[in-house]
């Protein structure tokens, strides 16, 4: 037994196969609009990252100055064939400058500044500027450590003095108010 496409309502009839061809151009055009409309869409959205991200790292390596890298950035090909700045980052030298705490206190002002200097800084971006102010507090501390014992040896604690130097005082009794001489070597006491 055949049942007819016609008399059956759930097998596709011939009728409704050209209902489909002529229905087809408004589809086509409606799913072309909105093809276009999430292609705009997207586009709005890249080239927004696209600034926001460029703004971002720029921000980093003009205020890092010579501590900080060129920007480099990550990219996603757009629906127009173009490619947008998607992520970037900037490297910013974080060591400490040798055998200079004054110096290092300055770049890890400058290296916080540099880290924190975007309108939205990261978690990454705050992350370094916390090891850059905990390197500047280190410095600081080294710095006033340098400091006391310069103050020492210009008051005369012999204790803080280079070796030779403080051997001499101790020797010669310079440094001992109770080994009954003056500081003057020449200057006997009577």
């Amino acid at each position: 037994m055949m049942i007819s496409p016609s008399i059956h309502p759930s097998l596709p009839s011939t009728a409704a196969k050209a209902g489909d061809e002529s229905a087809s151009p408004r589809d086509s055009t409606a799913a072309t609009r909105r093809q276009e409309q999430a292609e705009l869409q997207e586009l709005a959205r890249l080239k927004a990252r696209d600034r926001e991200v460029r703004a971002h790292e720029q921000a980093h390596q003009s205020v890092g100055g010579q501590y900080a890298s060129a920007p480099s950035y990550t990219y996603q090909r757009g629906p127009d064939g173009v490619q947008y700045a998607v992520g970037g980052e900037v490297n910013i030298d974080i060591a400490p400058v040798a055998d200079n705490p004054q110096a290092t206190i300055d770049k890890m002002r400058t290296v916080r500044a540099a880290a924190l200097a975007p309108a939205e800084p990261s978690g990454q971006d705050r992350a370094v500027a916390a090891e850059a102010m905990q390197l500047m507090m280190q410095a600081q501390q080294e710095l006033a450590q340098d400091r006391e014992g310069l103050n020492q040896r210009e008051n005369g604690d012999p204790s803080r003095e280079p070796g030779g130097l403080a051997a001499y005082r101790t020797v010669s009794g310079l440094s001992d108010p109770d080994a009954g001489t003056s500081s003057d070597p020449f200057l006997t006491i009577a």
